[in-house]
């Protein structure tokens, strides 16, 4: 480990909240230097969703290599980019009637919210942005200022400028209409509130906590932009890709977005990769206005076409049996909830992203430690790093997913019963 502290900027994460050197990694496991396995419920963050080194999209890979195929192409035309293309749009766009152009950004997802507020300013003519409280875009300039956390924000360590916050499903309590407060933000000019070229939202904030916004509040914030003829930037860059159960989270309430952003998962492997779908008549770039060496990662595109002809293809596909592990992910949550009823903790989610919120970042930290000691590696998440998330591949055996819930719900009960002090805390924080 002292190269890594010796040789590694200190903005490091990860690897201080996971400290082993792993040199493994099969399907839903890590297996580290000393031979220990890890069951993994942080799946790179949500770019895991097909487990670590499928064998399937491997052996494709390799044989693209084995063959010579072009690596790296700018945004030239290639063969591995045609056949994503070509496949994108039989197995996920046409079988969902949807119509979009595609635009190859850059690498990571900040580099697709990037590009769709650019686009969005360029066709609208407007520079305002709207984002909700609790979200999470990205970290670079643009994306940060739409992010809400504070510790992403300072981090910029310069003006964020453009972006103006309004309140989440749910974050003023369950009976305030949020949608209604930003509707008379939009409709009253002395609001201060500059009217948005685009709002951009997630159907489920990973990074802010897991919050789950119900389908009737994302028709009804659909409804109010066509009103105010604001596009809809939807961000699906962590829940996307089957992690909600359809393809895209959005599927279930029935709405179009004007811009998706798509990364993460997308590759299927791994690997760096993101778009910008668009309705066709707001493709209005000129060639080469938005570009970057690295918009055509051909490597990507090999591993998420066949990702998408082996997990996507019509009319099968995996949401059924995301669906279904979802469910045994939302009981195990559950079970660990109603075994300890006075200390508060609550579990949400969709499909196979689900929460345990611990209210005290203390307690989902120690938890997180706890669980790493025995075998799961699990994130933390929220304002203040109060949930405990869980990311499993969407393909991890019922055993192993059974097993890591077993391992969280052994790590809750040991770090309450061996830190009284925490535990006092907790109830205070329930009662509160």
């Amino acid at each position: 480990m002292d190269t890594f502290k010796m040789l590694e900027s200190s903005v490091r994460s990860y690897c201080r909240s996971f400290p082993t050197v792993f040199n493994k990694a099969e399907g839903a496991c890590l297996t580290d230097e000393g031979g220990r396995r890890y069951i993994d419920f942080l799946s790179g963050a949500g770019s895991l969703n097909y487990g670590h080194n499928n064998p399937a999209l491997r052996d494709r890979l390799i044989s693209y290599l084995q063959a010579g195929g072009p690596v790296h192409g700018l945004d030239m035309s290639t063969t591995a980019k045609r056949d994503f293309l070509e496949v994108f749009r039989d197995n996920i766009l046409f079988p969902r009637e949807m119509e979009y152009k595609v635009q190859f950004p850059g690498p990571t997802g900040t580099n697709a919210v990037e590009a769709a507020f650019k686009l969005a300013r360029k066709v609208t003519g407007r520079t305002n942005i709207i984002s909700f409280t609790n979200g999470f875009h990205g970290v670079t300039l643009g994306s940060v200022a739409a992010t809400g956390n504070s510790f992403y924000r300072d981090g910029a360590a310069a003006p964020l400028s453009n972006t103006s916050f309004m309140p989440y499903d749910g974050f003023l309590g369950a009976e305030a209409d949020t949608i209604e407060y930003l509707r008379k933000f939009l409709q009253d000019s002395s609001s201060g509130v500059d009217l948005p070229a685009a709002v951009i939202v997630e159907t489920v904030q990973g990074e802010g906590g897991v919050n789950v916004a119900r389908m009737e509040w994302l028709e009804a914030l659909e409804r109010v932009c066509r009103e105010f003829e604001v596009l809809l930037i939807l961000d699906d860059i962590q829940v996307g890709c089957g992690r909600t159960g359809p393809f895209f989270s959005f599927e279930e309430a029935g709405i179009t977005p004007d811009i998706v952003v798509l990364s993460k998962s997308l590759s299927g492997f791994g690997l760096p990769f993101s778009v910008v779908l668009m309705k066709p008549h707001l493709d209005q770039w000129k060639p080469g206005e938005h570009n970057g060496t690295f918009r055509g990662n051909n490597l990507a595109f090999v591993t998420a076409a066949e990702t998408l002809r082996r997990y996507w293809g019509t009319p099968e596909d995996l949401t059924p049996e995301v669906l279904w592990k979802g469910e045994m992910l939302e009981a195990g949550m559950e079970r660990i909830v109603q075994a300890h009823p006075d200390v508060g903790l609550v579990s949400r989610g969709r499909g196979m992203i689900w929460a345990l919120d611990c209210r005290l970042s203390e307690l989902a930290s120690k938890v997180s430690r706890r669980a790493f000691e025995r075998g799961l590696i699990i994130e933390t998440c929220g304002s203040e790093g109060q949930v405990a998330k869980a990311l499993p591949s969407l393909l991890i055996e019922p055993e192993a997913l059974e097993e890591g819930l077993t391992i969280l719900a052994g790590s809750v009960e040991e770090v309450l019963e061996r830190d009284p002090a925490l535990r006092r805390a907790a109830l205070a924080e329930a009662r509160a």
